[in-house]
């Protein structure tokens, strides 16, 4: 893939996910949106790191990748199974039994079992969190790295503001800056060009 294909797959990648969270109130496909936009950044990715001769662009936002999914399931797995543990410990075995439910919630532990499901969602979000933080370290060391390589600095910009929102998704904000990040991360894609360093394309022949 060509510095011009990749750089341009990148730049759209970037703005797909920029716009994704705007649509989401408006048009059920927005996730579909994002997720494209994922790919195609990724794709982008890979093609540069071949072209710059620099796997380490492409292999960090591959293990982002990788740690995000599977912390994703970790969370959703840990809460679900902690959620049914309570639930069969309060005595609930079958969620649609009324009766169940209203035995379990006058046996006094109410109080209890709601603070064991909130602490069943902190632990959940800590796991998610610790997984956003771990990806988004890992995309800043490939956004570092194609900015040393194409010296567009934009990128390491981008790859810091990633980091610190993914700190601060704990708050409104840390989702921001994220945000902003997406679009810095476009403006860099799009700003590549060969640089000084490369040797110039051979002559054709006439």
């Amino acid at each position: 893939m060509d510095l011009e294909t990749s750089k341009n797959l990148g730049g759209v990648g970037a703005i797909l996910m920029f716009i994704s969270p705007l649509l989401t109130y408006v048009a059920a496909y927005a996730g579909l949106l994002g997720l494209i936009g994922f790919i195609l950044v990724l794709i982008a990715l890979k093609g540069l790191g071949d072209y710059y001769n620099e796997g380490g662009i492409f292999n960090n936002a591959l293990y982002g990748f990788m740690i995000g999914v599977v912390g994703s399931v970790v969370a959703v797995g840990a809460f679900i199974a902690s959620v049914l543990t309570i639930l069969a410990d309060i005595g609930i075995g079958d969620w649609m039994n009324v009766s169940e439910w209203t035995a379990a919630f006058t046996a006094g532990t109410a109080f209890d079992t709601i603070l064991k499901l909130i602490g069943a969602v902190v632990i959940a979000l800590l796991i998610l969190f610790v997984a956003v933080v771990l990806t988004a370290w890992f995309y800043r060391k490939s956004l570092n790295l194609l900015s040393a390589k194409s010296e567009v600095g934009m990128f390491g910009t981008a790859g810091l503001i990633l980091l610190i929102g993914a700190f601060l998704t704990i708050v409104i904000i840390g989702f921001l800056l994220i945000w902003i990040a997406l679009i810095l991360a476009a403006v860099s894609f799009f700003s590549i060009r060969r640089t000084s360093t490369e040797a110039p394309s051979p002559p054709q022949p006439s």
